[in-house]
C-alpha cells in the first residue's frame, strides 16, 4: 500500500507532511523516557487554547529554548531566563505558560524522586498498560476521561500548572497511554502489535 493510500485518523490534515510524520511515527506510541515525557508535558501545556499544529511547528524552537528538554536545567531557570524567553519568537510568548514550564520542571523532578521516574508515576493512571479505544469516527473520541481527570487532579495537587483534564488527555493520547487511533487507521494495529506481550 502506498503512503498516500494508507488509511489514517480522520482528524489528521494529510496535506501537512510534518503533521503526517508526527501521526505516523509518534502519536499514540507508548513512551517511557522521562526526557520525552517532559517534552510532551511542556508542549501540551503550551498548547492550551491553541491548535496542536501551531505547537508542532514550534517544536524545534521549544527544544532550543528549553535546553533540549533537560528537566534539571529548566528547573533552574531564573526570572532572567523567563524574560529572555519572552523575547523568543520561536515559542509561544506567554509569560504564564513559560513560568509554568519552569514550575512544572521542578514538580517533575519531585515526582522522579518519589517514584523513581516520571514514567513510573504516569503509567499508574492506566494500570501500567495502554488503554485501547474503540473509535469509528472523530466524534467517538473523548476530550476527557475518568483517567485524565484523576491524573490532572493529582498533578494539580502536586503543583503543576496548565495541565487540566483535557490537556492531560491530549498528553495521554500523544504518549500512548491511550491508543486513540481510529479503528481503520493503519497505525492502530501496528502499535498494538509492537507493544503486546
Amino acid at each position: 500500500m502506498s503512503e498516500q493510500n494508507k488509511c489514517r485518523c480522520a482528524w489528521l490534515d494529510a496535506t501537512k507532511p510534518d503533521y503526517v510524520k508526527y501521526h505516523d511515527e509518534e502519536w499514540g506510541v507508548p513512551l517511557y523516557d522521562d526526557t520525552k515525557l517532559f517534552e510532551f508535558i511542556t508542549l501540551e501545556s503550551a498548547q492550551a487554547g491553541l491548535s496542536w499544529y501551531t505547537i508542532l511547528k514550534k517544536r524545534a524552537g521549544y527544544k532550543k529554548a528549553f535546553a533540549n528538554f533537560n528537566v534539571q536545567k529548566v528547573a533552574n531557570f531564573t526570572a532572567d531566563d523567563i524574560e529572555r524567553l519572552m523575547q523568543d519568537e520561536s515559542i509561544v510568548r506567554n509569560r504564564l505558560k513559560i513560568a509554568a514550564t519552569v514550575n512544572n520542571a521542578q514538580r517533575f523532578i519531585e515526582i522522579q524522586k518519589e517514584f523513581g521516574s516520571f514514567s513510573n508515576y504516569q503509567w499508574r493512571f492506566v494500570g501500567n498498560k495502554p488503554i485501547i479505544s474503540d473509535l469509528n469516527s472523530v466524534e467517538d473520541t473523548p476530550a476527557i476521561t475518568e483517567e485524565s481527570k484523576a491524573f490532572a487532579k493529582d498533578l494539580k495537587k502536586r503543583g503543576f500548572k496548565f495541565l487540566g483534564p483535557t490537556t492531560v488527555y491530549a498528553h495521554m493520547q500523544a504518549c500512548g497511554m491511550v491508543n486513540d487511533h481510529s479503528n481503520d487507521c493503519f497505525r492502530k494495529e501496528e502499535i498494538i502489535k509492537a507493544f503486546s506481550e
